[in-house]
């Protein structure tokens, strides 16, 4: 097994306003560009569990197949168990791992997916590589990122511009690349995969309810979490900037005419047989 090879930090934490987020997500909402392709019987990895939501929807997919969910950090596994136990799947397991050195021999999976894990690793080429050697021959990768870069709100926002800003600069002084979903395919291809299909999805949050809740941990976020205490360590800005981006959301979210949209980059490679 190759050494591991980690050398981002994780730009978001698991403070409970990264939590909201994290556990409002769905195979549903976020991979419906790989469910087409599932089959009872499968195997699959799924990397960067976190909180276990879409771990627990992938292992109700494949009822007669069984799904790893494996993260980084222990901590959050708890929940992701506790998720997958409420909701009596007795096919699922988890596992700390890096994914720039997969502790699973060769062919060994038949799906490996990762949703919104390449833009905070330090070498997701690599990633990408073991995230390859551990799919069987005909199995899939199939992995989706955000793109801050590319998203976009209404009205506009000197507040939020600099939000993006500030954001970018941070995740990216963390070892990452914020914009990972425009890159996934280039990846994807430097990493040895011949028949990758990129596509994309979004999220879009305009009703007064929708508007409430993403700016609200966004808001949090800005002030409470990981993030906050990054980007003052690494110099990239003070409190009073956090406090203004802060309350930049939380104006946007009063907006009735208000409307956010992420864009994610998709890929679903398949290996060669």
């Amino acid at each position: 097994m190759p050494e591991a090879r980690e050398t981002a930090v994780y730009t978001h934490g698991h403070h409970e306003s990264v939590l909201r987020s994290h556990t409002w997500r769905t195979a549903a909402n976020s991979a419906a560009y790989l469910l087409g392709s599932l089959k009872p019987h499968m195997r699959i990895l799924d990397i960067g569990c976190g909180p276990g939501t879409i771990t627990a929807d992938l292992a109700a997919l494949v009822p007669d197949g069984h799904v790893t969910g494996a993260d980084h950090a222990p901590g959050v596994l708890e929940q992701a168990r506790a998720a997958a136990a409420g909701r009596g799947l007795t096919n699922v397991d988890f596992t700390v791992a890096d994914v720039h050195a997969l502790d699973h021999p060769d062919d060994t999976f038949c799906v490996v997916h990762a949703h919104q894990v390449l833009q905070h690793v330090g070498d997701p080429v690599q990633a990408l590589r073991e995230m390859r050697r551990v799919t069987r021959p005909g199995g899939y990768v199939a992995v989706r990122d955000s793109d801050y870069a590319a998203m976009t709100w209404y009205p506009a926002s000197a507040g939020m511009d600099d939000w993006l800003d500030l954001y970018r600069a941070v995740a990216r002084a963390n070892g990452g690349e914020p914009d990972a979903g425009r890159r996934l395919k280039a990846w994807a291809r430097e990493a040895g995969f011949t028949d990758v299909t990129a596509t994309s999805a979004t999220w879009t949050f305009s009703t007064a309810e929708e508007r409430a809740w993403w700016s609200g941990l966004w808001a949090d976020r800005t002030l409470a979490s990981a993030y906050a205490e990054r980007a003052v360590e690494g110099g990239h800005a003070d409190a009073e900037r956090l406090r203004a981006a802060s309350e930049a959301w939380r104006e946007w979210g009063r907006q009735e005419d208000g409307w956010f949209a992420v864009l994610h980059g998709e890929i679903l490679c398949k290996k060669d047989a």
